[in-house]
């Protein structure tokens, strides 16, 4: 059977979408490659004409899972309280249930720092997140320490929320970080 010429640039990038959803909602760890390749039709073998190895397709993955949040952070910083609209998204209920389709900083970065596999992909991410955020607060000389906090508080309650056995106790993480957060200065208020 004959493929398109791109057949192969189009399964390659089937493989990092999937893989991208996957490590964002399983973990790095958990995601093997045969069940991963398995369920795009294709075959474990197959795999390593695309990539060296799963570290290499970890990194692809993770690019991936950056451009969508780029995108993502783009419109809800061009909103008219872009610090509002954000906080609101990042720790909505959505959010907290859809980690394949969200922000990687809660779950893969985290696995790669336990594994000692820091990426510059995961500075990439924090880096353009934190420059959105300092943007939209006052033009003050802590901008970029309450960047770095806001970040901080935004991912870790999104990862205690995802955490807990108790709806109304993953709720109330969100809805109180939510609400300390919108009360930092804006710009654009």
């Amino acid at each position: 059977m004959r493929y398109s010429p791109d057949h192969k640039a189009q399964t390659h990038q089937r493989i990092i979408k999937e893989a991208s959803q996957r490590f964002r909602r399983d973990g790095i760890g958990a995601t093997g490659l045969q069940p991963l390749m398995k369920a795009l039709g294709l075959t474990h073998g197959g795999f390593y004409s695309h990539f060296a190895s799963k570290d290499e397709l970890v990194e692809k993955a993770l690019q991936a899972s950056a451009a969508e949040l780029d995108e993502h952070c783009a419109q809800l910083f061009s909103e008219p309280r872009p610090l509002h609209a954000f906080i609101d998204n990042y720790l909505s209920e959505w959010h907290q249930s859809s980690p394949h389709q969200g922000c990687p900083l809660p779950t893969m970065s985290a696995e790669l720092g336990l594994r000692g596999q820091p990426s510059s992909t995961t500075d990439a991410i924090l880096m353009a997140r934190l420059e959105q955020v300092q943007n939209a607060l006052l033009g003050t000389e802590q901008a970029n320490d309450q960047s770095l906090l806001i970040m901080s508080t935004l991912v870790g309650a999104l990862v205690l929320s995802r955490s807990v056995h108790s709806t109304k106790l993953a709720r109330h993480i969100l809805d109180v970080a939510r609400e300390h957060l919108k009360q930092t200065p804006q710009t654009s208020s």
